[in-house]
Parts: C-alpha cells; structure tokens; sequence
C-alpha cells in the first residue's frame, strides 16, 4: 500500500506488477480507481457552458456517449483532463470523471466559472475500471446487456436495486469498462467479479505500466498547466467546429499550434539497454544539446524493455530520430518511435 492523491492504494498485489499487467493483456483486470472524482453539472445550456473551459464539442455530444477533453487555463494550458458523458432525459447533465489529485481545485472551478449551473460532486459513489479482452465476458455475467456497449458510450443498469453507470473506456488500451455505483456497492460487487477465474485484482504499478505502453497521459507528468492540448498529441480531441470558432482559453494558441505545428511535441521513446530511463532525464541531440525531456518512463512487461515517453522540440521529434540520455552519468541512446507501444484494442459497434 502506497500513499496516492491523499488516499492509500495497493501499488500491487502477491502477484507483483509484472504478472498483474500481463493478466490484465490477456484476461481481465480489476482496478479500485474510487479515488476519481465523479460529479454532475446540471442546469439549462450546460454543455455550452462546458465549452467555454474545454475544447470539446460538446454540444454535439449524444446522450449516453461520453468524451475526453481537458480543463484549460488562458493560456491553453491542461489544468486536467477529464470524461464527459451526456445523461439521458430532457434536462441538460454531464457526468464528469476527473483526476484525484485536482478533483477539489477542479471542482472549484466550475462552480466559479459556472456560477448558473449545479454541480452535485458524487461523496458517496465509488468506481471499478474492469479491462482486458476476456472483461466484457466477466461484466456481463453480472450486467446483462453490457456487451452491447461500444467505445465511449454509456449506459445505466439496475444491480440489486441501485443505479450502476457502465461506460465502454479505460485506461489501459484493452476493452474494458469504468463501472460508477454506491459505495456501499462496491466491496460486495468487486468480489462477486474476482469469483471469475479470470479476473485479478490489479494495483497502481501496472495500471501505470499498462497506461504507458498504451502512450495514455498521467496527469501532473505527461499534461500540467504549461503544456497545451495540441504539442500533447491530443489533437484528436479539439472538435472541428471549436477549431475555428474557438470560444475557449487559450484558442490562439491551440489555433496557431494546430495551423503550424507546436514547437515541441509528446513522443514515444525507446532506450538502448535494459536499463529504464525515468522522468526528469533531459534529453540531448547528437551534437549534444538539450531538446527535450521524460515524462514517464519504465520497464514495458508486454515488450520485455524499458520505453518511455517525453516531450522535444519539434525539429527533434522525426520517428526514428536517436537523442541520449544522462542515466547515471552515462549516456544512453533512445530512438524516437510513434504512439502507442502497444496497439489499443478498443471495441466499436
């Protein structure tokens, strides 16, 4: 057990991290991310007014389907990234599933900026995240109708009388679910699923193993307030009208950056050796000077070597491109490769 965002969580289980993040490629692993914040925005015209913090297209945003997307400061740099899924019914809700470290300040900020909707922050739900190929298998055997579920679209369920909210997603790459329901839900239906053969209990170390391979970003590594959306390689998640009608913090930038290429970009890399190279190592080009940085660095279990991800200047980040390291003042070469280590095997209806 390890200390996490002011909470204590399992960094692995007997198993260790290595077997856990190979169980969870090849079956289904069971993630406690009850630590995430979970509220509900409320009120007329909510989704425009999401807009003006987040460069999403929200209003275009079906109910039951859900979005990533960023909170921005103005100078359209990440403050933290969150989902939003659209609720059902005729009132306008958003769900909203933020990082734990900066659910408080997240929240804060909403109710400031957006004084004329509701916030409910959720005290009283807990998450299960459920992933790996063999996890839609294990979920349906307990929520009927799940398998019909496709990547990031949601839907609610009755388990024993309380409401569970099941979105398709996760952060490990693999399918998978984010399962919301009452605390007092929690501990019974977590053990009902590991009943399942081939369901482990997985901790921090390989969701954060899992996470890097699949090139996903850990907030207050990968994304922080001086880093935009775009030189993060999250382009994919600025909707094409909010690139050219803007209306959110930091639009000339992201604008600019999206016209012109930002001056450095998120990258994969993979060191020579077996040594991994961890985050805050600078990187320097082959005459020597420093270009760039780690952000998240480790051994891959999947690859059996360490990869790593960081951010370059823009002239250094060409695939294939070999930078170095300083790994305890030696040098090691790492060559520059694309996203993800490992391919996402997200399921789409």
């Amino acid at each position: 057990m390890v200390p996490f965002a002011g909470y204590e969580m399992p960094l692995h289980y007997p198993p260790g991290i290595v077997a856990e993040h190979l169980h969870t490629r090849e079956k289904a692993g069971l993630f406690d991310i009850s630590h995430m914040g979970q509220a509900i925005l409320a009120g007329a015209g909510a989704t425009r007014l999401l807009e003006t913090l987040c460069p999403a297209d929200l209003i275009e945003l079906a109910p039951e389907r859900n979005r990533y997307t960023q909170l921005l400061n103005e100078a359209g740099g990440v403050l933290d990234d969150l989902m939003v899924t659209r609720l059902p019914g005729r009132d306008e809700r958003l769900f909203l599933v933020v990082n734990a470290a900066t659910k408080a300040v997240d929240f804060a900020l909403l109710q400031e900026k957006l004084p004329q909707l509701s916030l409910h922050v959720q005290k009283t739900r807990a998450m299960l995240a459920l992933q790996g190929p063999r996890a839609v298998d294990a979920l349906q055997a307990l929520l009927p109708g799940v398998e019909e579920l496709g990547f990031m679209e949601w839907q609610a369920f009755d388990y024993e009388g309380a409401g569970f909210y099941v979105t398709r997603s996760g952060y490990t790459g693999e399918d998978g679910f984010e399962i919301s329901l009452p605390e007092s839900k929690a501990e019974g239906f977590a053990l009902r699923l590991l009943e399942n053969p081939d369901v482990a209990p997985i901790g921090l170390g390989a969701r954060d193993s899992l996470r890097l391979e699949a090139g996903l970003c850990l907030y207050g590594h990968d994304l922080d307030p001086g880093i935009d959306p775009v030189e993060a390689g999250l382009s994919f998640s600025i909707g094409k009208r909010r690139r050219i009608e803007g209306g959110f913090p930091g639009f000339e930038r992201i604008r600019d950056a999206l016209q012109n290429g930002p001056p450095r970009r998120r990258v994969g890399l993979l060191p020579q050796g077996k040594a991994p190279i961890r985050e805050g190592a600078f990187l320097l080009d082959a005459g020597g000077a420093e270009v760039g940085s780690i952000t998240s660095g480790g051994f891959s279990p999947s690859l059996s070597r360490p990869i790593a991800m960081g951010y370059v200047a823009r002239g250094a980040a060409t695939t294939g491109n070999a930078l170095h390291a300083d790994l305890r003042g030696r040098l090691v070469e790492l060559s520059v490769v694309p996203l993800p280590f490992v391919p996402h095997r997200y399921v789409r209806h």
